[in-house]
């Protein structure tokens, strides 16, 4: 007798097709985890039963459907009704008598995904000692249940699923690609799956063999490591959460990754893939490993793709880190030079954990080398060697002192790469006897010399001249006497200064609203202005302020704070492209004769 089942299945095709499911070759996934349910459920109550699951593509059982056997605990005729009928019902722990922690999927659910490719499921079930009961389903939403015919008795309990593929998916259900996906999804399930005579399966995952040494075990997981992910690892780093039922491997990447490109992770549950691309499983700082694991008691979502976002995930997730974390650690104390090789490739993760895990913070202060202006060094180095930790904040900070920080002999550190000044920063709060300070610009001009008293009061026209050449660009004109003399001059803006530009910049774009705000935020007082500080010792800008030409000293001024800029990396405003322009071009005109009009 024909029956109807108690959901729009048309609808249900098309939710699982569409919105649960990322593709049709998942079909093989769910079949394999419902057969594995049954294997499980039978031998709870039977540890002798055998464990098989046998799949007959078209090519083998010669009338076009996919058939898959399983040595499970079968279902009587009520159960058949209940479960096949009911879809997406959890009914294991009701109808076959134990929870769901058991078991893989849900069958409903499982056997309704047969109709991403097929458009009829024919289901030959036997339990225990009762009849074969014969279940037919169609994705138009009829099914049918009666007692199986002679030649599709079950000698055995178990089920078996035949797929009849509907146009135009057979493809899908071919023995190439059915081997393919039975490989890949069920490799490490713990019975044994064939395809035709071909088996699938190959035992224990590969971090649980404990056949051989410690050698040669890292051998076989680094081999699996490059055949199945593709790269060889720098190391491999066992990994076991009990609370979560997880053990596997970290394989640490060998070659810098993107931090923003979260890796993907080949999770397991109770040795069924879940998905080879889990993004979700380790911290974020943690970029430069690749896990392969296999958990118990973690959740995963609808569609059996992604892990269920829950307290248990984030505890796992935290847990992984720390076991990262203790290898980072392990390596400092009993392989410096590995540490070392590895903080060549991957220093950006360790830094970031740096940022918050005191531990790592100091793994970073003894190990990862600096970018100075005295030579590479760590900052433990670097502080023995100078008492304090003197940094520049930004890249252009640094480029633009580092040289002549030097030659005062101010050692400073180059801050200015990822995470580095924030580190820098929080050492303090976990040693309190290291100083850090940061390098103002404008601190450089209390190491420059002053000139003498008689040679700064000659200087005055000439300081009075260059100051009229560049008020108009809101800079201060001072003279010293500084190393190195091949520097003529040097542009310092203090981060007063460069606050109060940025201000100004961001006033002229506002509306009226914003920029009364803006407005009260100057007001505090007349800023700090940059300072163009011409080296008396350089010999070009000595014979610069002997110039008695008032136009040759404003164009000589005006060449000199461009190089300035240039030298020191600072951006370069309109007005300063303009006057470099008219200082290159007054120059190259005084300096040409013009032969017309002579």
């Amino acid at each position: 007798m024909d029956r109807a089942f108690q959901v729009d299945l048309r609808g249900m095709v098309d939710l699982l097709s569409h919105h649960l499911y990322g593709s049709p070759r998942v079909y093989l996934r769910e079949l394999l985890q419902n057969a594995a349910d049954a294997i499980t459920a039978r031998r709870a109550a039977d540890p002798a039963a055998p464990a098989l699951i046998r799949i007959e593509p078209p090519e083998l059982t010669g009338d076009g459907t996919l058939r898959v056997h399983d040595t499970g605990i079968g279902l009587t005729e009520e159960q058949v009704h209940e479960l096949l009928a009911t879809i997406g019902r959890s009914s294991k722990r009701d109808v076959l008598g134990f929870g769901r922690h058991e078991f893989l999927g849900q069958f409903g659910i499982g056997l309704l995904s047969g109709f991403l490719v097929a458009d009829e499921i024919r289901v030959l079930t036997r339990h225990g000692d009762g009849p074969t009961v014969r279940w037919t389903g169609h994705s138009d939403g009829r099914y049918s249940v009666e007692p199986a015919a002679g030649p599709e008795q079950r000698a055995e309990p178990g089920t078996t699923f035949i797929l009849v593929p509907r146009r135009g998916a057979e493809q899908w259900v071919t023995t190439s690609t059915v081997t393919q996906l039975a490989r890949h999804y069920g490799s490490l399930l713990p019975v044994t799956v064939r395809v035709g005579g071909e088996q699938t399966t190959v035992g224990a995952p590969p971090w649980q063999r404990r056949a051989g040494t410690a050698a040669e075990r890292r051998e076989e997981l680094i081999r699996y490591a490059r055949e199945q992910l593709g790269f060889t690892p720098f190391d491999v780093i066992d990994l076991a959460v009990p609370e979560a039922g997880l053990t596997g491997v970290a394989f640490v990447a060998p070659n810098p990754v993107n931090p923003a490109v979260r890796a993907g992770h080949r999770v397991y549950l109770k040795r069924m893939l879940l998905a080879d691309n889990i993004d979700d499983l380790l911290p974020e700082w943690a970029f430069f490993a690749h896990c392969v694991v296999d958990a118990t008691e973690l959740r995963p979502t609808a569609s059996r793709e992604a892990l269920y976002a829950d307290s248990l995930l984030a505890a796992t997730r935290d847990a992984l880190g720390e076991q990262l974390r203790d290898w980072l650690v392990r390596l400092a104390d009993e392989q410096p030079q590995r540490l070392y090789e590895f903080l060549q490739v991957h220093h950006l993760g360790v830094k970031a954990l740096a940022l918050h895990d005191d531990e790592m913070l100091r793994l970073v202060e003894r190990w990862w080398p600096m970018e100075t202006n005295t030579g590479p060094a760590t900052l433990a180095e670097f502080r023995r060697r100078h008492g304090l930790i003197r940094y520049a904040a930004t890249l252009d900070e640094y480029r633009q002192l580092a040289a002549v920080a030097a030659a005062q002999d101010l050692a400073v550190v180059n801050a200015g790469y990822t995470y580095d000044r924030e580190l820098i920063e929080r050492l303090p709060a976990v040693d309190r006897q290291i100083l850090v300070e940061r390098l103002e610009p404008t601190d450089l001009t209390t190491r420059f010399d002053a000139v003498d008293p008689a040679t700064e009061l000659a200087l005055r026209p000439f300081v009075s001249a260059a100051q009229a050449a560049l008020d108009r660009l809101g800079c201060e004109v001072v003279v010293r006497a500084y190393d190195p003399v091949s520097l003529p001059a040097l542009y310092l803006v203090s981060r007063a200064a460069l606050f109060a530009d940025q201000l100004e910049a961001a006033r002229e774009r506002a509306d009226e609203l914003w920029g009364g705000v803006l407005d009260a935020l100057a007001a505090s007082g007349p800023p700090d202005r940059p300072q163009l500080v011409l080296n008396h010792r350089n010999p070009l800008v000595r014979r610069v302020t002997t110039l008695g030409d008032p136009e040759l000293v404003r164009l000589a001024v005006e060449a000199l704070y461009g190089q300035a800029l240039l030298l020191g990396y600072h951006p370069i405003r309109p007005a300063d492209a303009a006057l470099l322009n008219n200082s290159f071009l007054g120059l190259l005109g005084r300096a040409v004769p013009d032969q017309e009009n002579e």
